[in-house]
């Protein structure tokens, strides 16, 4: 019976190495990468109402920066997810990330699902070797479709998300 649990137990361990969530095409990372580390993302969107650059007569609402806490699937937070775009992890390592690929999110209030590469990463720690990062499962944080006028010019709203980050470094 033992037997039978330990390799009940493995089986399952097993299946999970290599996993990596269901995505469209476009935001598929490399053969080459494997998923190291996921992370649930609850916090806000920031948008800045400025003036539109083809059309400076016409304010809009601009992202500014995410700003959010990270945490596990069991609900221990592991990090935080600020400006740049960065992911830092709570032992200190961090990963900067560029937009690679964009989709947008089968919620049409939700903002859009993003394929990142890594632009630069520092620390020894779970997001050192990090080379791309998807979020995907996102839940609001769409800029405001109204309420961006000249007089507001300047000001900033804190839009509510959440969204799940995967992380993926090269194959051993």
């Amino acid at each position: 019976m033992i037997v039978l649990l330990v390799v009940l137990v493995s089986g399952c361990a097993t299946r999970t190495v290599g996993w990596t969530p269901v995505v469209p095409a476009n935001l598929a990372v490399p053969s080459s990468q494997v998923l190291s580390r996921e992370a649930r993302a609850a916090g806000v969107q920031i948008y800045e109402c400025s003036m539109r650059r083809e059309d400076p007569k016409r304010p809009e609402w601009v992202f500014k920066a995410p700003e959010a806490e990270l945490f596990s699937r069991t609900g221990e937070k592991i990090g935080k997810h600020y400006g740049g775009p960065t992911w830092e992890s709570n032992d200190g390592s961090t990963v900067v990330g560029e937009v690679k690929a964009r989709h947008d999110a089968p919620d049409p209030d939700a903002i859009p699902w993003l394929l990142l590469s890594a632009k630069s990463t520092t620390g020894v720690g779970v997001f050192a070797r990090t080379q791309s990062i998807q979020r995907i499962d996102t839940v609001g944080g769409k800029a405001p479709v109204s309420g961006c006028t000249e007089a507001q010019v300047g000001a900033t709203v804190r839009v509510d998300y959440k969204a799940t980050y995967y992380f993926y470094e090269a194959r051993p």
